[in-house]
């Protein structure tokens, strides 16, 4: 059986247009009722916006075993990736706080890698379509997630960018989504739609206009590194009251510097995904939870960053996240979801 990945010597296009066919796979169960934004589902392994370019790549992956599958971030209007290399392999062995100014390029891929994607989309017409295709082949007791981000205009208001979120999030909602997800953090963007999260007062209203125009439908938040526990309460009180959900953690930010000193991506940052952040992101899980805890709070929590093994998901689930999102470990090696299911059918039975 031919079990293939994402080709990072391959632009983001001809991975788009290249997606692998679903396989025929015994994968196992696992034991437990399980949730995803209050959403029965029947497991807490799914895959965050970032592998699934497009119905294809998210029907693959539910092949495989996933069952919350999130489309990849789409806007309301076509936006093109960045230029290669958009996965740049790190150091491997790192445990990150988000104090690093640097971190050291490597040459192949051991555990993390630097993303520099950009948030592309197709056009809406196009994107509500798949969505739609999606939801309708995707296999019973499994969830579709759609990521969606405003794209900032030059001068725009925040109460412009809101309603553009807000419309994003109406046409995947209306086009089959089970939960929408608002991407209010990217370490690989400099306009406001990237950091949301480090504006409380804003990514409140920003939430309020999405949660009114897809009603009941579910909505996480993905969020960025937050360290601070006063930044923390501040954040969690402005989105609490519109939200289903918040995924932490959408990578940690540092810039790549390769083994000849020079800067990738034009000394810019850029957002390290993998092993490097599951430390950093467990902890980020439970500081969120102690807040939720101690409001009394429904907002549910979804573990994001880092996880490769079933150890590391009960790091999450012990830390408070309701379900764990993988995406650096299942690029490398597709068949890694099938392999903790296993495990955790096996410590759970």
């Amino acid at each position: 059986m031919d079990v293939l990945s994402y080709n990072a010597s391959k632009s983001y296009r001809w991975n788009y247009d290249n997606a692998p066919e679903p396989v025929r796979l015994d994968v196992p169960t696992v034991p437990g009722n399980w949730t995803f934004c209050g959403l029965p589902v029947a497991s807490p392994l799914g895959i965050p916006a970032g592998p699934l370019l497009n119905a294809r790549w998210v029907l693959y992956y539910a092949s495989l075993g996933f069952d919350i599958l999130t489309y990849k971030t789409v806007r309301s209007s076509r936006r093109g990736c960045y230029g290669l290399p958009n996965l740049v392999p790190i150091e491997p062995g790192l445990s990150m706080t988000g104090a690093e100014p640097e971190v050291a390029a490597t040459n192949s891929m051991r555990d993390s890698w630097a993303v520099s994607f950009g948030m592309p989309s197709t056009e809406p017409a196009e994107w509500r379509e798949d969505i739609a295709f999606a939801k309708a082949n995707l296999p019973a007791g499994k969830l579709l997630c759609v990521s969606v981000v405003g794209t900032a205009q030059p001068g725009w208001t925040i109460e412009e960018l809101a309603d553009d979120y807000a419309r994003c999030a109406r046409w995947a909602a209306e086009s089959g989504a089970d939960v929408v997800e608002a991407n209010f953090s990217c370490p690989n963007v400099a306009t406001q739609d990237g950091q949301l999260y480090q504006q409380p007062t804003a990514a409140g209203l920003v939430a309020r206009r999405v949660r009114e125009a897809i009603g009941e439908t579910p909505l996480s938040i993905k969020i960025g590194h937050v360290t601070d526990q006063d930044a923390a309460a501040t954040l969690l009180d402005s989105l609490s009251p519109h939200v289903t959900a918040l995924a932490m953690t959408n990578c940690v930010a540092s810039k790549v510097r390769d083994e000849a000193g020079t800067l990738f991506f034009d000394g810019h940052q850029r957002g390290i995904a993998g092993s490097a952040i599951l430390d950093a992101s467990v902890a980020q899980v439970a500081l969120f939870a102690d807040l939720i805890r101690r409001r009394n709070l429904p907002t549910r929590i979804i573990g994001v960053g880092g996880a490769a093994s079933a150890a590391d998901a009960e790091r999450y689930f012990d830390g408070g996240a309701e379900c764990v999102h993988i995406a650096t470990a299942t690029m490398v090696d597709p068949l890694v979801g099938s392999r903790i299911k296993c495990d955790l059918r096996q410590s759970r039975t």
